[in-house]
């Protein structure tokens, strides 16, 4: 099992411009950590320009279109975090998360995070959050 998520991938109280800028960092920590290469990115943008990745409870999660699993080095997941909230299409989001998939694993880590995103009192703790360990502990030990 490999971890997906460390303190590594986690940007705190990050300003954005608006949900391309998002993408743009939530890619960015993906490849500076080894996840994947940086074509991996512009299909982050292309799955936004297909269907929004936001998810509902100011969260976002970008990622990859469908065939872009060859530019995914491994598994990984990248978190940031806009206090000050960034506009989202019609929407508000507060938190960013990048996910690559490898190997089909892409629903698994979906699955893993919505346990923890679909809780209200989750978001606001992780909005809030003052330090990378306050996210681990929340989010938690993710493996693939």
């Amino acid at each position: 099992m490999n971890k997906i998520f460390n303190a590594d991938n986690i940007v705190l109280n990050k300003r954005l411009r608006n949900k391309e800028d998002a993408i743009d960092v939530a890619g960015k920590v993906l490849v500076e950590q080894g996840y994947v290469d940086p074509k991996y990115v512009e299909c982050m943008h292309k799955r936004e320009e297909v269907i929004s990745t936001y998810i509902g409870n100011n969260v976002a999660i970008p990622h990859g279109i469908d065939g872009s699993e060859k530019y995914i080095k491994e598994s990984g997941i990248s978190f940031i975090q806009v206090p000050e909230g960034v506009k989202y299409g019609d929407d508000t989001v507060y938190i960013v998360m990048g996910v690559a998939g490898k190997d089909g694993t892409h629903l698994d880590i979906l699955m893993k995070l919505s346990e923890v995103i679909c809780e209200e009192e989750n978001i606001k703790k992780l909005k809030e959050a003052q330090t990378k360990e306050e996210i681990l502990d929340i989010i938690g030990d993710l493996t693939v």
